[in-house]
């Protein structure tokens, strides 16, 4: 095939599904997966109507080992190589550290920070030897401000993920790979009600908030002009840019007052 390859995690909806919308629109083809097979046909379907691309679906639980190969053996199988990769795929975890089981939080880091750095660690060495390649780990504004109560390790794996993509970002200079860290804030999708805090999410101002489409055609940019990290939106960068001027432990207790509002502990 003359067209290059996207392969996007936790693509049936939100951020990760607006990623295959704006690699389509750019003449890539692309490949979903994620653990919903008829989400990712529906789209599947719409992006091949909508943009005259292939489309292909593999439906993978990324919280169990041997995941990330039977995604990549998927692509194997229609003789392709990965071109871009957006590691998408990722949840909250409600409830406090000690209230919740160990089995959780392991598969929580499965997918947030093993499956993200396995699937990049494995498509690298092909992209270099191609010397063309674009990786976008979405890792989050809440990786670049102090901890919180509640959802315990969920800004620790995207703090790792924006230094990752740091590291990353270096190492590849000068090979036509690019490697971008997507800092979202909020974003309009389906993360807050599978948390089961939408009606506390109601109460941010509208001014806080972006689209996913908004925030995937940010990424897009951002990994095509090889940024290291993206924060998108204003209001985000300024928060960004706040929590590093002014001491941790002022920075932590703004934070307190503001997320036990609408984290569930």
């Amino acid at each position: 095939m003359s067209r290059r390859l996207c392969l996007v995690t936790g693509a049936s909806a939100g951020i990760g599904a607006a990623f295959a919308r704006v690699y389509a629109s750019h003449g890539y083809d692309v490949f979903l997966t994620a653990r919903r097979q008829e989400r990712l046909d529906t789209l599947a379907a719409e992006l091949r109507l909508h943009y005259g691309v292939e489309a292909f679906t593999v439906a993978a639980d990324l919280s169990k080992p041997g995941a990330v190969d039977t995604v990549l053996s998927a692509v194997i199988a229609e003789g392709r190589d990965i071109d871009v990769l957006i590691n998408n795929a990722g949840y909250g975890l409600p409830g406090s550290y000690a209230a919740t089981a160990w089995s959780e939080q392991q598969a929580f880091l499965q997918v947030m920070t093993v499956s993200v750095a396995e699937f990049a660690h494995k498509v690298l060495p092909g992209m270099i030897d191609r010397r063309f390649g674009r990786i976008v780990n979405v890792a989050s504004l809440a990786g670049m401000v102090p901890g919180s109560a509640g959802h315990t390790l969920y800004g620790a794996t995207k703090a790792l993920l924006v230094r990752f993509s740091q590291s990353l970002h270096q190492e590849t200079l000068g090979t036509g790979v690019h490697v971008t860290a997507l800092c979202p804030g909020f974003t309009y999708s389906e993360f807050h009600d599978v948390n089961g805090v939408r009606d506390e999410m109601a109460d941010l101002p509208a001014w806080l908030w972006l689209g996913a489409d908004e925030v995937a055609g940010i990424g897009y940019e951002a990994v095509e002009a090889n940024r290291a990290v993206a924060v998108s939106g204003a209001p985000n960068k300024a928060i960004a840019a706040f929590a590093k001027l002014i001491p941790d432990d002022w920075a932590m207790a703004l934070i307190s007052g503001q997320t036990r509002k609408f984290r569930k502990l």
